[in-house]
């Protein structure tokens, strides 16, 4: 098992910047927080951004009315985030190592956007799932979307969700819900924690 944590290849600003600059030639940059709100009802609900980088997504949800908390191993990149919203609770961890204290929970859903599932060590992707779902509520989602590289396969994934006691509710190639097909480079996945284990 590889035993460094991955990370963006981006400093903190140019993560940021990238965003900025979506946003201002038109382009959706809140798809993430569009879907968990959607598969939410827009209901306020406790929700772990989980390896949530500079913020994007948690500072988009708490604006939606959400609790929010947000973990990452990257202390940079989590800086930025505390710069931006100071009162939002960040914590720094290694989403396969929380101590069970740590973002105890229960969440309604935890969100795993911007390819975190395969940016974390490989070799830990089960422990990560397996933790997030320890952190849920009965019923609590897994919402997670990454590129289908190689690195990740989706029946892996799908593996280690089930071991974690996730089942399989929804499967799409994009956060905006574009159908999916059954093969393709990018998928949007969400499980759903049948039972307390």
């Amino acid at each position: 098992m590889d035993e460094t944590p991955r990370r963006v290849p981006l400093a903190a600003d140019a993560y940021d910047a990238r965003w900025s600059t979506l946003a201002a030639s038109g382009h959706d940059v809140h798809g993430e927080a569009s879907l968990v709100d959607g598969l939410l009802a827009g209901r306020p609900s406790r929700v772990l951004d989980a390896g949530c980088g500079t913020g994007r997504v948690a500072l988009e949800l708490t604006r939606r009315g959400h609790r929010t908390v947000g973990v990452d191993v990257d202390p940079d990149l989590l800086a930025h985030a505390r710069e931006k919203a100071p009162t939002l609770d960040w914590v720094d961890g290694d989403l396969a190592r929380l101590p069970p204290d740590v973002a105890p929970g229960p969440f309604e859903a935890a969100v795993l956007a911007g390819n975190v599932m395969i940016f974390v060590a490989r070799g830990t992707e089960g422990a990560v799932l397996a933790n997030l779902a320890t952190r849920l509520a009965p019923g609590g989602l897994v919402i997670a979307g990454f590129q289908l590289s190689g690195r990740l396969p989706l029946a892996a994934y799908d593996d280690h969700a089930r071991a974690a006691g996730l089942e399989l509710e929804a499967r799409w190639s994009t956060w905006d819900r574009a159908p999916w097909s059954g093969s393709g480079d990018y998928a949007v996945s969400v499980h759903t924690l049948a039972s307390k284990r």
